[in-house]
């Protein structure tokens, strides 16, 4: 007889595939994926030592600053406090100085400086810039908190990816060590992260620059590869189209609102930064006919960056910025994983430059529009209008009111907001367990 011949038997069967559906929904619902965090520019600490080659522009430079030093010579370069003093923001900027070398093609640290991220795989140099200064240079430590209530655990089921936020990426063809050495780091560590927590794929959560490194990431590495090790990724205030801000940056310098520090007094430092040259205006978001910086004599737009880096004393940015970003960021590729935008909006953000006769070195009159204070409204939507034909594209777009870009990691509105993301992510993976 069979088992549809018996009621009593197709109840015994019955109940007994709730009880194993329960035991598996109670096994699955505290499975959580593993979690990488990837900071955005400044987000992470950066270390420093200086060899016997290196020669300060000062006395201050090369005998007193800095004070402290670790063993074997190392000091916490990003962030120290020291930097608001004058004399030592000059120091400060001789050091993160990077070096285009044309015949290799590529960046490097100026010379007798060598650098390092530390606790890379943990979330440690992520939380403050200082650590002696946690109230005030706080970055990812309220997320992480966040994430830790929710069960996450720094080490094992959370991981940090820091890196040298002066280097970026270049196009194909192009040598890039300090990119391509993070983005192989950045890939280890995601495996890692999958093998250890029984082959559960990562949720990747990115703040701005690390939105533009995470995409790169994803899509130079095969459909295969994504699919095996990613299972979704949460990108906050990403800069996708670049921003108007950074050529204030490159024209003027910028204190990022830091008082008391002079922005020409770390401009050539902020025009040397690789990634600073790859946060330009792109092309496909910014047209032709839109004035991003305007002087009594000439007018910029995104299609005239070039002309823009040679008037403001910068020739020698052209060439990388033509070779190694144009090409890169022409296309930005679907990665075929789920995306989740998170983003600021309602705050006033530079759209047009307006400078006087007094040229570049004074700050300039801004025309404000909308997005979340550093990138523009543009740039944080432009997934939206490049993958609008990509039909197996999950992309979805979170738009919180009156959050700032930096703000986007402390403000208990979008840090609950993040957090319900990563819960309905984990929900959505148990379900489909089930």
């Amino acid at each position: 007889m069979g088992l549809g011949g018996s009621p009593m038997v197709a109840d015994v069967v019955i109940r007994a595939m709730v009880v194993i559906t329960m035991m598996v929904a109670a096994a699955t619902c505290h499975q959580l994926s593993p979690v990488v965090l990837v900071p955005g520019a400044g987000g992470n600490q950066l270390e420093a030592r200086l060899t016997a080659e290196y020669k300060g522009k000062s006395w201050l430079c090369n005998r007193f600053y800095p004070i402290k030093k670790q063993e074997g010579g190392w000091f916490r370069l990003w962030f120290d406090v020291t930097v608001l003093l004058a004399p030592f923001t000059e120091c400060f900027a001789d050091r993160m100085t990077l070096h285009y070398d044309p015949e290799l093609d590529d960046y490097k640290n100026a010379p007798g400086v060598e650098t390092r991220v530390s606790e890379f795989g943990s979330t440690e140099s992520l939380l403050y810039l200082d650590p002696y200064l946690k109230h005030i240079t706080s970055y990812m430590a309220p997320l992480v908190e966040s994430l830790q209530n929710l069960g996450y655990t720094d080490g094992e089921t959370l991981f940090g990816a820091p890196y040298d936020f002066r280097y970026g990426l270049a196009s194909e063809g192009h040598p890039c060590d300090m990119g391509s050495t993070y983005l192989q780091n950045l890939k280890q560590l995601i495996e890692k992260a999958s093998d250890s927590n029984g082959g559960n794929p990562v949720i990747l959560v990115s703040h701005s620059l690390g939105g533009l490194y995470v995409l790169q990431l994803l899509n130079r590495n095969p459909p295969t590869w994504r699919q095996r090790y990613i299972r979704h990724f949460v990108a906050l205030s990403a800069p996708w189209g670049g921003t108007v801000d950074e050529m204030l940056t490159f024209a003027s310098g910028n204190s990022l609102g830091v008082p008391l520090v002079n922005p020409l007094l770390v401009r050539n430092e902020q025009r040397s930064s690789e990634s600073n040259l790859w946060l330009m205006p792109r092309r496909k978001h910014f047209p032709p006919e839109k004035p991003l910086v305007v002087t009594p004599n000439s007018t910029y737009s995104s299609y005239e960056i070039s002309r823009f880096l040679e008037d403001i004393g910068f020739p020698e940015g052209v060439h990388p910025y033509e070779t190694r970003i144009l090409p890169m960021v022409e296309k930005l590729a679907a990665p075929g994983v789920p995306v989740t935008c998170i983003v600021g909006s309602g705050v006033q953000t530079s759209e047009s430059l307006y400078y006087g006769d007094e040229g570049f070195d004074k700050q300039p009159e801004i025309l404000y529009g909308d997005g979340d204070g550093t990138v523009n409204m543009v740039s944080l939507l432009a997934l939206e209008e490049e993958w609008k034909d990509e039909e197996f594209q999950m992309l979805k777009v979170i738009k919180l009111d009156g959050i700032s870009h930096t703000d986007i990691l402390k403000n208990d509105e979008a840090i609950a907001e993040i957090i319900e993301e990563i819960s309905a992510i984990n929900s959505a993976m148990s379900t489909s367990i089930i």
